[in-house]
């Protein structure tokens, strides 16, 4: 008879993603081949652990640097998602002892989902380690969106793919009770230290997904400055009523624009237009230097392989959708940022599966 090891190791891979792709505020993410990875390990075996809730993490990655990351788990955003995940089942800590290596290579802050692949990837830990197996992946959405409210980049990163999404409104109970597995999870105002209270489970169906096709010629050129956009300030310069004709603009767009890169070979006149956005791109060009130059003045017809250009997420990153010539691409965007005195480096990226578990 083999006796089973009492320690168990398992990675998690969650892809980064880009939101919106020109029109699709809010609406359509995309998920590409950059990964958080966590690599954890449980000793079951051991009865007592000298960390607190039984976790230890470990980081190397962007802001490991300057110090960014927590690696307490009562802080860690990783660390606390899963807490939820296991307070809502009656788990309390992690199990004894419990690893997470955190291997980040997503930008901080620009616009690549960095923050909704910490949520997925968080959700998928804490399914992990209770051994919460009868979760299924609609209802790890479910999770997700209790901690970030963009389905879109969650819904990505968790799915894969190129993905359209939409939020099923809350009602009135459900908004009344919605910050109390927050205020388990979060770190002060929100709370962090545990009250010994049953997190509520989220609600069913809050989020729901649609993935569209994706033309296997088209690749994502991701421009990324060397400076952050924090999601709240990009949203303050929202305005809170927008013009009917602009609506239009991007409703008239968004209908063609999952049909547009799901079609093989690319148009690149029919993707360039449809990529074309009045709702957040304009109010946003005060936070990017050269946003504007760089959104008009890179077409199809000025740039061999180019399909369409767009902020990525709420930016500062600029993805360039190409079918070739990326480098060249992405040296005339670069050139574009250094009139403003901006770094910039750049990656090569290609659609994503969702979110992995690896054993």
């Amino acid at each position: 008879m083999t006796m089973a090891t009492p320690t168990e190791s398992f990675v998690i891979k969650t892809p980064c993603s880009s939101a919106n792709i020109g029109p699709g505020f809010d609406v359509i993410g995309l998920a590409l081949s950059l990964y958080l990875e966590l690599h954890v390990t449980i000793d079951r075996s051991a009865s007592t652990s000298a960390h607190p809730l039984n976790c230890r993490v470990t980081y190397e990655g962007q802001g490991e640097e300057t110090g960014d990351i927590s690696l307490d788990p009562e802080v860690n955003l990783i660390t606390r998602v899963a807490l939820y995940v296991l307070r809502c089942h009656d788990q309390r800590g992690f199990p004894v002892e419990t690893h997470v290596h955190i291997k980040n290579p997503i930008p901080l802050g620009r616009g690549l989902g960095s923050s909704g692949a910490a949520v997925v990837a968080g959700v998928l830990l804490g399914k992990e380690c209770g051994g919460l197996h009868h979760l299924t992946p609609e209802r790890l959405f479910d999770f997700c969106l209790m901690i970030e409210r963009h389905p879109d980049n969650v819904g990505a990163a968790l799915f894969g793919g190129f993905v359209g999404t939409y939020l099923k409104p809350l009602t009135p109970e459900d908004v009344a009770r919605k910050e109390i597995p927050l205020s388990e999870v979060l770190p002060a105002p929100a709370g962090g230290v545990d009250t010994g209270v049953k997190p509520p489970h989220p609600p069913h169906g809050i989020g729901h997904h649609i993935k569209f096709r994706w033309a296997p010629e088209i690749k994502a050129v991701a421009i990324i400055p060397e400076f952050e956009v924090a999601t709240a300030k990009a949203r303050a310069v929202l305005p809170a009523v927008y013009p009917r004709p602009d609506v239009t603009f991007n409703l008239q767009r968004i209908a063609l624009l999952p049909v547009a890169l799901g079609q093989s070979p690319p148009d690149p006149e029919l993707i360039y237009l449809a990529m074309q956005d009045k709702l957040h791109q304009p109010y946003r060009q005060t936070l990017i230097p050269g946003l504007t130059e760089i959104v008009e003045s890179m077409t199809p017809a000025t740039q061999p392989g180019l399909l369409g250009v767009c902020l990525s997420g709420a930016g500062p990153t600029i993805l360039a959708l190409a079918t070739s010539h990326f480098d060249e691409i992405a040296d005339k965007i670069i050139g574009m940022f250094k009139q403003n005195d901006i770094v910039c480096s750049w990656k090569l990226l290609e659609p994503a599966e969702g979110t992995q578990v690896i054993r």
